[in-house]
């Protein structure tokens, strides 16, 4: 290390420790932040809550000028410029919500040099008004952040993130830093061309989230199955709930709400001020759940989202990665819980089959649903299977998700395969005939329904030779062979039809392994590693009353300044203060989390707070 980039290493310790009052940098971030203050260009993939803002807002704070913050979360700036402003650092914002003369001040304060960090809309960099502006100012970096947007396969792409590429080539001499929670090698290589970022430093940090209890459940009125989720595990805790339809959005929200729980819905159907009403709630108040659609998500900063879950199967691991991430920034127990079932697969095999784009495209898609699907089906550890999708190892069983602490049984399904498929074949064969999941079933339990009367489907050779199973268990099977490409969907209706690789499991030249399901799945009492434990869980008895009190001051300092709770205090660090309970503001400033500007501005009304036992 030169002495250029120690002294800058000095000077970047010095400013994590005053301004935000956190004692070291953690994992990678010190040397993330070293390179780029010595001017290095840096492609950084870290897990959501690994504290990626740090990399880019502290070197813009050690190096002269501005640091501009390429962003697509236009309806969340204002928030984070309120973060940052709370914290002492000079912040201001760039983007269409403005009024002129709001535009006019953050301009001017750019040109006279007022200011620490600027965040832009991707849109506003490619012509007008706010690249003349930065060629009149002194740029200390730029920040891509959410950089996976560049990517034109991926589930977030945003079409102006393209020209980003521009950057280096009108500002040469400025570093570059683009930032994402989620890429595999290919995406990642993908970011790299496309921001002209070829020759920057990677730096890849663990995508492992211990404090995250991934579980996935089969479906069983997955409305009634989230509610017990919620009562059992989440009680009063905030949380996202993920729904594939608008229409899955609001008649989930009602369901929540007429049951007890606080609950709004979030999708783009809903007028933009309901959007950002509902967004601003959830942010702001304690134990609200968001149902939405994904279209709610990135960037929102809200450290204590205990449980994030999914009523519909995701279209990829990255999806859900970067989605579950959401839950636990805070670093305490927190849950991703998933409910699906049969229906999911087909729905999402059809809505390949009828995508645009070419077959490349199409390949591409059933390429990703074919990775969430092995993570779903998995009788192994699940966050080793998410980590190595990832390309990262990790011990045989973490002991923190489903599969670990209750093992799914695993069983020869061969014999059942091949009914099954006999079923399907016989129907098209010597009927001419395609039918759903359902109507096979039925042959093979030996139902007679009024459609196989009709159609005279007792007369196959397969009529009853499945009643060693219940109709839970053969969707199962239908399900796990569509997760392997045994078995595919076709048609509007989503009729079964054979694949080229089921002959291998009807010749009996393939052993098919399935996943059995535990027999009752259910919430259960949060354990000590895990989902659902309370934030002053891990507190001593006489300090939860003195945590409930902080957060009680704390809420009522939110509430009057107009920000979320969180941008107070995090609850991390008002654990740590109902544990210590400073008596004075020198030792409130030795807490982490306590920089320099809070102490000075909330550190009376802590003392305070703690000092009155109402």
């Amino acid at each position: 290390m030169t002495s250029a980039t120690g002294l800058g290493a000095d000077r970047a310790i010095e400013v994590l420790n005053r301004v935000w009052g956190y004692p070291a940098f953690r994992g990678a971030q010190g040397d993330i932040i070293s390179h780029v203050v010595a001017g290095g260009d840096a492609l950084v993939l870290m897990p959501t809550g690994g504290g990626k803002s740090l990399c880019y807002q502290i070197p813009a704070l050690v190096r002269d000028g501005v640091g501009v913050v390429v962003s697509p979360l236009i309806a969340l700036m204002q928030d984070q410029v309120d973060a940052l402003r709370t914290l002492g650092v000079r912040a201001g914002f760039l983007n269409s919500t403005q009024e002129p003369h709001e535009r006019r001040a953050v301009e001017q304060a750019v040109l006279a040099g007022e200011l620490d960090l600027l965040y832009v809309a991707p849109e506003g960099l490619g012509a007008g008004a706010v690249p003349r502006l930065l060629d009149q100012a002194r740029i200390a970096l730029f920040a891509i952040d959410e950089a996976h947007c560049v990517s034109q396969w991926g589930h977030d792409f945003r079409p102006d993130y393209l020209g980003l590429s521009m950057l280096h080539e009108r500002w040469p001499d400025v570093p570059r830093i683009a930032l994402t929670a989620t890429a595999t090698d290919a995406t990642r290589r993908e970011i790299a061309t496309r921001l002209d970022l070829t020759d920057a430093r990677h730096f890849t940090a663990s995508f492992d989230r211990p404090n995250i209890r991934y579980r996935i459940v089969a479906k069983n009125e997955p409305r009634r199955q989230l509610l017990d989720l919620l009562r059992a595990e989440h009680p009063g805790d905030a949380g996202i709930v993920y729904c594939l339809s608008r229409a899955s959005v609001e008649k989930t929200a009602e369901f929540l709400s007429a049951n007890g729980v606080v609950a709004l819905p979030y999708h783009a159907g809903l007028d933009a001020r309901t959007r950002a009403a509902n967004q601003a709630r959830f942010l702001r108040e304690d134990g609200l759940v968001m149902v939405a659609t994904i279209a709610f998500g990135m960037g929102i900063d809200k450290p204590d989202v205990r449980f994030v879950a999914h009523l519909d199967l995701p279209k990829s691991v990255e999806g859900y990665y970067q989605e579950t991430g959401r839950a636990g920034r805070d670093g305490l127990p927190s849950t991703a819980w998933l409910a699906y079932g049969l229906q999911d697969v087909v729905q999402q095999r059809k809505m390949i089959e009828t995508s645009d784009g070419d077959q490349a495209h199409r390949r591409n898609l059933s390429q990703h649903l074919d990775a969430m699907l092995a993570l779903c089906e998995t009788v192994e550890c699940r966050r080793g299977r998410l980590l190595a999708y990832f390309g990262q190892e990790s011990p045989a069983q973490c002991g923190n998700c489903d599969t670990c602490l209750e093992p799914p049984e695993a069983w020869d399904g061969t014999v059942a395969a091949q009914k099954l498929l006999s079923t399907v074949l016989r129907l098209q064969r010597e009927r001419g005939q395609k039918f759903g999941a359902g109507q096979s079933i039925d042959i093979l339990l030996g139902r007679e329904t009024d459609k196989v009367r009709q159609f005279r489907h007792h007369e196959l050779s397969t009529w009853g030779i499945g009643t060693e199973l219940r109709e839970a268990e053969w969707r199962g099977v239908v399900r796990q062979l569509l997760a392997q490409g045994l078995l595919s969907v076709e048609g509007e209706y989503g009729t079964l039809v054979l694949t080229d690789r089921s002959g291998e499991v009807l010749r009996k030249e393939l052993t098919v392994m399935m996943r059995r399901e535990p027999e009752r799945q259910r919430a259960r009492a949060p354990r000590a590693r895990g989902g659902g434990a309370a934030p002053q869980a891990d507190l001593p008895a006489e300090a939860v009353p003195v945590f409930e009190r902080l957060r009680s001051w704390r809420a009522g300092v939110a509430k009057e300044s107009g920000v979320p709770a969180y941008v107070v205090f995090h609850d991390a660090t008002l654990r740590q203060i109902a544990a210590r309970r400073p008596g004075s503001l020198s030792e409130l400033g030795t807490i982490s989390g306590v920089g320099e500007n809070k102490l000075a501005k909330f550190g009376e009304g802590v003392l305070a707070a703690l000092a009155d036992p109402e």
